[in-house]
C-alpha cells in the first residue's frame, strides 16, 4: 500500500477521479475497480466507489502494477547533484529525461537514476513503490532544471505537503512568443485532461477541471525580426503544480512557449529548438529535519543560453 494526502484544490473530487487526476492509477477505470476491489482506504476506513476526497484526507491505495511493465532496475544515468544529505537531494534534471517510468520508458527514467545512485532501499516510496521512488514533484521530459527527491517517507510526504501549503518556492524561465507589454501578470484558469487526446492538457470548465494558477514578470523583451513577432522572456512562478501548467497557461494568453512540440506555434521561428525553453532556474524550500531555508539557483543550459545569444546579437 502506498499513501497519498489530498490536497486543498482537490477537496470534493471523486475518490476514482482523483486517482486518475494525480497519476496514482492512468485511468479512472483503473482507479474505480481499484475501489471496488477494496485496494482504497480513506482515513483508515474502507473507500467506496462514491466517495469523495477532501482536503487533508490520508489516502492509502494499492500500487498499480502494470503487467507488461519489467522490474525496475538500477541505471547508470548521470545525474547533476545539486545538494545531497541523509534526506533528500536536489538535482538539476538534464532536457529530455523523463522523471518516472511509463509506458515506453521503463530503464530510461530519473527513477533508474535515483535507484542507481540511492538504491530502492535508500528512496522514499510515498507516491508508490514501483514507478516513483525518490519522486516528491515532477518536470515534464523536456523541462530542464531543479528538482526535489527524497530518500524517506517522512521527508516525502513532509515536502509533498509544503509544495502544497506553497512553502516550496519555484521559479522558472521561459522564452515565449510576442512582445508582453505588461510588466507581471497572473494567469488563474482551471486545467483538465482533453477529452480526445489524453496526453494534452487544456484551459476547462469541467467539474474535473483543476485550479491552476500561475504568476510571471517579464525580465527582457527582444524586438520582433523579420520572421517574428518578437519574444519575451519571463520568470514563471508556480501557484499550484498541475501536468505541463506553465506552457498550457503560455498558450492561453496568445504566449506559447518558443519550441514547446504540444502547445507552441509551429509556423513561427522557434529559434532552432525542438524542445520548449522551459527551466526550472530557482528553487527554495524549508529543509524537514534540519529547520534550514535553503535555496538554488541554476544557470541556463547551453541550448536555451544559444538561444538568448542570438537574440541579443541581432539587437
Amino acid at each position: 500500500m502506498s499513501i497519498a494526502i489530498v490536497p486543498e484544490n482537490a477537496s470534493g473530487m471523486r475518490l476514482d477521479a482523483f486517482m486518475a487526476a494525480e497519476g496514482l492509477y492512468p485511468t479512472r477505470s483503473a482507479a474505480a475497480k481499484c475501489i471496488a476491489e477494496g485496494g482504497a482506504s480513506l482515513n483508515g476506513k474502507l473507500a467506496r466507489k462514491s466517495s469523495c476526497v477532501q482536503a487533508g484526507d490520508m489516502l492509502q491505495y494499492a500500487v498499480f502494477e502494470d503487467p507488461h511493465a519489467p522490474e525496475l532496475e538500477a541505471v547508470d544515468i548521470p545525474l547533476d547533484i545539486r545538494y545531497e544529505d541523509d534526506y533528500l537531494l536536489v538535482i538539476s534534471k538534464q532536457a529530455g529525461l523523463v522523471c518516472h517510468p511509463s509506458e515506453g520508458h521503463y530503464g530510461d527514467t530519473l527513477v533508474n537514476a535515483l535507484i542507481a545512485h540511492c538504491g530502492k532501499e535508500n528512496l522514499c516510496d510515498v507516491q508508490g513503490e514501483q514507478d516513483r521512488l525518490g519522486i516528491v514533484h515532477r518536470l515534464d521530459r523536456d523541462t530542464s532544471g531543479l528538482m526535489l527527491c527524497a530518500k524517506t517517507n517522512e521527508v516525502g510526504l513532509a515536502l509533498m505537503e509544503d509544495i502544497r501549503l506553497r512553502d516550496v518556492d519555484r521559479h522558472y524561465l521561459a522564452l515565449v512568443h510576442g512582445w508582453i507589454s505588461l510588466e507581471t501578470g497572473l494567469v488563474d484558469a482551471p486545467i483538465a485532461r482533453g477529452e480526445r487526446d489524453r496526453m494534452r492538457m487544456k484551459i476547462s470548465d469541467r467539474d474535473n477541471a483543476r485550479p491552476s494558477i500561475t504568476t510571471f514578470k517579464v525580465l527582457r523583451r527582444f524586438e520582433p525580426g523579420k520572421n517574428d513577432d518578437g519574444y519575451s522572456l519571463i520568470d514563471c512562478k508556480l501557484f499550484t503544480g498541475r501536468t505541463h501548467q506553465i506552457r498550457v497557461h503560455m498558450e492561453y494568453i496568445k504566449h506559447p512557449c518558443v519550441g514547446d512540440p504540444v502547445y507552441g506555434w509551429q509556423k513561427k521561428d522557434n529559434l532552432g529548438l525542438d524542445r520548449q525553453f522551459l527551466h526550472s532556474y530557482r528553487l527554495a524550500f524549508t529543509h524537514p529535519i534540519t529547520g534550514e531555508r535553503m535555496e538554488f539557483e541554476d544557470k541556463l543550459p547551453r541550448d536555451l543560453q544559444e538561444v538568448i545569444d542570438v537574440l541579443e546579437a541581432r539587437e
